[in-house]
C-alpha cells in the first residue's frame, strides 16, 4: 500500500481557480449552471487540465461470491452470480446497455466467483472461490484481501493505460449488500438498524434476520476499526476489495472516479480510509434507495448527482449519471465567452 499512498497527489486547486474565473466569462449569469459549474471545476482540479475530458469512460464490473448467503440473507441463490456474469458477457444486463450508450470500454473480472466460468470475455483473476461465512470465520485472509485489492488496482491501471478518462466501477455478487452493510456498520459506528435494507428485494420480515446476521458477524469477527484491511478481510467481499483497489488506481492517475451506489460507496470509503487523498477524486453518481447509502455518502463527504430510486448495482447508476459529467466538460469547451460572442455584460 505504501506505493499507492505516495502516488496519490492532492487536487490542483490553482487550476480550479483558473477554471472558476473562466466560467465566469461564459455567456450566462454567474452561477446559473449550478452544479455543472461545480463539476467542471472539480474535474479540472482532478485532472490538472483547464479543459478536462471525461471521454471515453471505462467500466469494470468485478464479480465474486459471499459465504454469508448460507445465512439466508438474499432473495436470490448464489448461482445467480455466475448467471449474471454470463449475462454481462452476452451484453444483456443494464450496465451493458448504459455502457454502450456512453461509448464506454467494458470488462468483467472474476475476482472470486464460487464456480469456474468457462466463457470467452471474462477476465479471470480469481483470488479464491468466494468468501467464507463471516458468522463462522473471517471472510478471507488479510493476504487474500490485499491480493484482491491489487487485482482491482491492476485492472483499472490497464484500462487507464488504454486511454479511458473516467472510471466507472460496478459489482456483482449475491450477498454483497450484507457484506457492505457490515463494513459500513464498523466504519460508521452507526446502529445496524439504520444501515440495513432490502438488498436484492428480501421481504420486510427478513430484514430483521439480515440485521441479526450482521450483528452476529461483527461480534464474532471483532474487526479493528482503525485498520481498513482488517475490516475488509474479516467482513468484506473480494469484489469490494477489487473495487477499493481500482479506485486507488484511478486517484493515483488523476482519473475522475464516478462512484455507483451502496456497495461501490462502501468500497470508496475503504479506499479513502487507506489513503484520504483518494476521496478527492470521487464523484458520487446517484443516491441509491438502499437504506445505508445516504450514511455512506455523508461519510464520504459527497453530494450525489442523481436521485432516481435506483438500487441495481453493476455500476448502472454511475453510467446513467456520466452524461452529466460530459455536459460539464462541454460547457467549458464549447460555450462562448462574452468577449468572443460580442455580448455586453453591462
Amino acid at each position: 500500500m505504501s506505493r499507492t499512498l505516495t502516488e496519490i497527489q492532492p487536487l490542483d486547486k490553482e487550476m480550479g481557480q483558473k477554471v472558476q474565473a473562466y466560467i465566469d466569462t461564459l455567456t450566462k449569469p454567474p452561477g446559473s449552471l449550478g452544479r455543472l459549474e461545480e463539476l467542471a471545476i472539480q474535474l479540472a482540479e482532478m485532472t490538472s487540465e483547464a479543459f478536462p475530458v471525461v471521454t471515453p469512460p471505462g467500466v469494470i464490473v468485478f464479480a465474486a461470491d459471499h459465504g454469508v448467503v448460507k445465512e439466508g440473507v438474499s432473495a436470490f441463490p448464489q448461482e445467480v452470480t455466475v448467471q449474471m456474469v454470463m449475462n454481462f458477457l452476452h451484453g444483456g444486463a443494464a450496465i451493458n446497455v448504459f455502457s454502450k450508450q456512453i461509448g464506454a470500454a467494458f470488462e468483467v473480472v472474476d475476482v472470486g466467483v464460487a464456480a469456474d466460468i468457462h466463457a470467452d470475455g471474462v477476465v479471470k483473476q480469481k483470488v479464491r472461490y468466494g468468501t467464507a461465512n463471516f458468522c463462522e470465520q473471517d471472510a478471507m485472509t488479510r493476504e487474500e484481501a490485499e491480493k484482491a485489492i491489487a487485482v482491482g488496482y491492476d485492472r483499472a491501471e490497464k484500462m487507464i493505460g488504454q486511454g479511458i478518462k473516467c472510471l466507472i466501477l460496478g459489482e456483482m455478487g449475491i450477498g454483497n449488500t450484507t457484506a457492505s452493510s457490515a463494513l459500513l456498520a464498523v466504519l460508521s459506528g452507526q446502529d445496524i438498524d439504520a444501515l440495513v435494507g432490502r438488498g436484492t428485494g428480501i421481504a420486510p420480515e427478513k430484514i430483521a434476520h439480515k440485521q441479526e446476521v450482521i450483528a452476529r458477524g461483527i461480534e464474532a469477527r471483532k474487526p479493528d476499526r482503525n485498520d481498513p484491511i482488517d475490516v475488509l478481510a474479516k467482513l468484506g467481499g473480494l469484489e469490494i476489495a477489487a473495487l477499493t483497489g481500482a479506485m486507488l488506481a484511478g486517484a493515483a492517475h488523476r482519473i475522475p472516479i464516478l462512484v455507483d451506489g451502496f456497495i461501490c460507496t462502501v468500497a470508496a470509503l475503504l479506499a479513502k480510509e487507506i489513503c484520504s487523498t483518494a476521496g478527492e477524486y470521487m464523484i458520487v453518481g446517484h443516491r441509491s434507495v438502499e437504506i445505508g447509502h445516504s450514511i455512506a455518502v455523508q461519510l464520504l463527504g459527497k453530494k450525489p448527482i442523481l436521485d432516481l430510486d435506483l438500487r441495481l448495482g453493476e455500476g448502472s447508476g454511475a453510467a446513467v449519471a456520466f452524461p452529466i459529467l460530459q455536459s460539464a466538460t462541454l460547457m467549458l469547451k464549447e460555450m462562448a465567452t462574452f468577449t468572443s460572442a460580442g455580448i455586453s455584460k453591462e
